[in-house]
């Protein structure tokens, strides 16, 4: 291990010094000099993910797909994943971010200590073992993890959120690429989150860019083209690809059904919703209605029942979550992807980037 972190603090440095640096010397910002090291860490590791996909991930998906992906259209949607990914493996959504949020969390940090309230480290819980590097890495790892269930669980129950995080579910070609397939709205309320729990646990630099990476790999590989799974044991070990197809399937992944009132139930099967004994019409198109008594959330009356925002799989890199309060579904099967009114209401999520960018923005105001 230790011979790798040399070699790879060796090429940060080697390109520190031949491109980085001089680069900050001609734009005259050499205050940046140890920011810009690290986002050269961050660059470096954004490439060795992108090979990995292409020499590893991208085999698996040629061997073993769930999905043919031929055709000019599923070709160019997976184009625009690629965009996706490079935009944020490679730096660039990060390099925003630092020109833009950083200074804000370091003013209200900064304040936090001035008025004597300092990082709490979690490693230092019990000295001389909790402060070990793979044992602190591993319960940093946890941590990230159960933040990071919940706050996608906010992203599919609460309904301003899901209005933005339903770009990420609309993609019917889901491949390796697809995990950073976004709102960039999106992308900065989690990456706030992770920044301010990191800087309230007090993660080391060098584990947090290890802990984020390991995730982003983890992550593309769940959203491959691969009919994979880790068998019965493995699948409650680890996320597998089978696991986050599930959570992506049209129906399962992002609806709960609910019990409707009898009332609710008539105006259902007269909308075609619930066929009626004998019925031979298809049911028609879902449609929007109002939240039951006593509930907030919109409900949705589709071609099999009443639905609310929920859903299965939330787990990012552990399934232990999902098993813990009570979403995770464990079923072998590989359903199609996307978000339901894609099909019944062939609603537009955009074909290209800014597209998609801007009717996120219309949805979230409720405008598109």
């Amino acid at each position: 291990m230790d011979w790798m972190t040399g070699i790879f603090a060796g090429v940060q440095g080697w390109l520190f010094q031949a491109l980085v640096q001089p680069a900050l010397f001609a734009l005259d910002m050499s205050s940046l000099f140890e920011d810009a090291y690290a986002a050269t860490a961050w660059f470096m590791i954004g490439v060795l993910q992108v090979i990995i996909l292409l020499a590893v991930i991208g085999p698996l998906q040629r061997w073993r797909p769930v999905e043919a992906m031929d055709s000019p259209a599923d070709r160019a949607s997976i184009r625009i994943d690629v965009l996706y990914t490079l935009i944020h493996r490679l730096g660039l959504f990060r390099l925003v971010l630092f020109f833009t949020l950083d200074p804000w969390f370091d003013a209200a940090f900064g304040a936090l200590r001035t008025a004597g309230y300092g990082t709490f480290h979690l490693d230092q819980l019990w000295p001389g073992v909790t402060d070990q590097a793979v044992v602190s890495l591993l319960i940093y790892l946890l941590v990230f993890d159960f933040v990071a269930y919940w706050t996608h669980r906010g992203q599919h129950q609460l309904e301003w959120w899901w209005r933005l995080h339903s770009l990420h579910h609309s993609q019917r070609q889901m491949t390796m690429w697809s995990d950073n397939r976004s709102h960039l709205l999106d992308s900065i309320l989690i990456d706030s989150v992770v920044v301010v729990v990191a800087q309230l646990i007090g993660v080391a630099s060098d584990q947090f860019i290890l802990i984020v990476a390991l995730t982003q790999l983890s992550e593309s590989f769940q959203h491959a083209n691969v009919r994979l799974w880790f068998g019965r044991v493995g699948e409650r070990l680890w996320v597998s690809p089978r696991f986050h197809r599930l959570h992506h399937s049209i129906g399962i992944g992002h609806e709960t059904p609910v019990l409707a009132s009898p009332i609710a139930v008539r105006e259902a099967t007269s909308l075609g919703a619930f066929p009626s004994v004998g019925a031979t019409e298809p049911a028609l198109p879902g449609r929007r209605r109002s939240a039951p008594p006593g509930g907030s959330e919109p409900h949705e009356v589709g071609s099999v029942g009443v639905f609310k925002l929920g859903g299965k799989n939330f787990g990012v890199l552990l399934p232990w979550w999902d098993m813990l309060f009570g979403t995770a579904n464990f079923e072998l099967r590989y359903d199609p992807t996307g978000v339901r009114d894609q099909v019944e209401r062939h609603r537009d999520y955009g074909s290209g980037f800014w597209s998609q960018q801007w009717l996120g923005m219309k949805r979230l105001f409720g405008r598109a």
